[in-house]
């Protein structure tokens, strides 16, 4: 008998069991999915951070989570013999002009404060990234040393492996036991927008590229509103779309070519680079925007973790602390931003 049931073997779920685990108890984990089923199985992995600047709990929390994420993959490889494919490598930004360069140079005083010395944001010569730097009207970049990068898969399947090593069941079916957590992705979120028969959450596809292009110690790029994220098995992953209405949730189709065409424009050198993969899937958004994680909304004696959207890999190590406070030890350290109420 399990102390705690997850439904989902996706990166919240699969979060949260860790942070169980480590703290002692009997989880296990079903899906029949599998691991990495739904978009934790995609390609890009940016764990970016917020802008410096009219902090609040959210970005506070995404903070502290990147924090945690160097030493949390660490371990998990380290116990579970799996690469997670993490690096605090940074990231570049190009300047466009003048008010931007202003507001750039703000956010780097504000970062001195705001990041507690643990990283900087710096406005730098384009020259100093000789190689690999986007396109900039200025010759200017942004460049923040808190950005890091994950292979979504590579870390979904680490943390599986981590899990077995400790004893957790990862499985395609079974019943529950112990208290529950819901933790299924953007099908979750309809359903409970079903049952509750008003919009709660929804689902928005993102389409990626892979290129095959070793650039694994080089920071990742942020222009057009694409990111460009090095792997370190020698790829370079480009995303996303951001699709509220789609038909079919796994195809591609032109707005990937558009996609691959913008970012060729800022980084010329993308274009000689071999096409391998072509990557679609559906992210789960909750109504607030922000993560949902508490007390389920239908059953107050189970628990949901859903809605990690575009930042559920930069947020997962924090989710998976304050869900096990929750669980575990019935401490609520969740913001009043997170929990379920705020998208009801």
């Amino acid at each position: 008998m399990a102390d705690v049931t997850i439904f989902g073997a996706g990166i919240f779920g699969l979060s949260v069991a860790w942070a169980c685990v480590t703290r002692g108890a009997k989880v296990q984990v079903i899906d029949p999915g599998g691991v990495a089923a739904g978009a934790s199985g995609g390609i890009v992995g940016a764990l970016a951070p917020h802008t410096p600047e009219n902090w609040n709990d959210k970005k506070a929390f995404q903070f502290e989570s990147l924090m945690m994420a160097e030493p949390l993959w660490a371990e998990v490889q380290k116990v579970g013999g799996q690469d997670p494919g993490y690096a605090r490598s940074g990231r570049l930004q190009p300047i466009a002009d003048a008010r931007a360069l202003t507001l750039a140079q703000q956010r780097a005083e504000n970062a001195k404060t705001l990041w507690q010395g643990k990283a900087h944001w710096a406005v730098k010569p384009t020259t100093d990234f000789e190689g690999w730097c986007p396109q900039s009207p200025t010759g200017l970049v942004i460049h923040d040393s808190l950005s890091a990068r994950v292979h979504p898969r590579q870390a979904c399947q680490a943390l599986a492996a981590a899990l077995s090593v400790k004893g957790c069941d990862i499985l395609s079916s079974g019943a529950a036991s112990g208290k529950v957590v819901w933790a299924t992705g953007w099908q979750g979120l309809m359903d409970l927008s079903s049952t509750l028969d008003r919009p709660i959450g929804n689902g928005v596809k993102g389409q990626a590229i892979l290129l095959k292009l070793d650039r694994s110690t080089a920071p990742q790029l942020f222009a057009d509103a694409l990111h460009i994220i090095p792997h370190g098995n020698g790829t370079v992953a480009i995303g996303s779309t951001s699709e509220r209405d789609f038909d079919d949730p796994e195809t591609t189709d032109s707005q990937l070519d558009d996609i691959y065409a913008r970012a060729i424009s800022a980084v010329p050198e993308l274009a000689t680079a071999c096409v391998i993969q072509r990557w679609a899937g559906v992210r789960p958004r909750a109504k607030s925007r922000a993560p949902m994680l508490g007390h389920h909304p239908t059953d107050k004696s189970a628990f949901i973790a859903n809605g990690g959207f575009k930042i559920g890999f930069g947020m997962a190590p924090k989710v998976g602390a304050v869900m096990a406070d929750l669980i575990l030890e019935g401490r609520d350290t969740i913001p009043d931003a997170f929990k379920p109420e705020a998208s009801l």
